[in-house]
C-alpha cells in the first residue's frame, strides 16, 4: 500500500532582498525593539536572541546564544525547551551583524526557513527575524520573506 504525500510550501518564496527592502533605521524602531532587543547586541560579536511571547503578547522568555565564527548558528535544544516551558505561542528571532551589513546571508535565510518549519510543527508562530546593525535593522517580515 502506498501513501501519497503532498508537500505544502509553508513559506512564501523569498522576496528580493535588495537594499532598502525590509530595512528599518534606528529612529523608526518600535520601543520593544529599541529597549528590549537592541541592548543585547555588541558591535564586536554576533549574538542570537529568541524572544518568546504568550497569547497575551507578554514576554515570557528571552534566550540568548553567544556568537561563533562558524557563520551559522546552531540553536541548542535547551533554548527551545526553555521556550516551550514558558507557554510561548510567538517568537521573535534576532541577531546582529558586526560587519554592519544588514542584508541577510544565505545562512540567515536558510535558518529562518528551518525555524519557521520547526516552530509551525509545534503550533508556534515566528513573528519576525531581525538582523541588527549600528544604524538600524533588517526585518524578514517587512521584506515579505516570512
Amino acid at each position: 500500500m502506498s501513501v501519497a504525500m503532498t508537500l505544502l510550501a509553508p513559506i512564501d518564496p523569498a522576496a528580493d532582498a535588495r537594499p532598502g527592502s525590509g530595512y528599518v533605521p534606528c529612529e523608526a524602531e518600535e520601543d520593544v525593539v529599541r529597549h528590549l532587543l537592541r541592548p543585547h547586541f555588541s558591535a564586536d560579536r554576533e549574538t542570537l536572541l529568541l524572544a518568546g511571547f504568550d497569547p497575551f503578547e507578554r514576554l515570557v522568555r528571552l534566550e540568548r546564544v553567544g556568537g561563533e565564527d562558524a557563520g551559522r548558528y546552531v540553536i541548542p535544544p535547551r533554548c527551545w525547551r526553555s521556550l516551550m516551558r514558558g507557554g510561548v505561542v510567538r517568537v521573535i528571532m534576532a541577531h546582529n551583524h558586526p560587519s554592519n551589513i544588514a542584508q541577510p546571508s544565505d545562512a540567515d535565510v536558510a535558518t529562518t526557513r528551518e525555524t519557521v518549519l520547526f516552530l509551525r510543527t509545534l503550533g508556534i508562530e515566528l513573528v519576525d527575524h531581525r538582523i541588527f546593525v549600528a544604524s538600524g535593522h533588517f526585518s524578514f517580515r517587512s521584506a515579505e520573506m516570512l
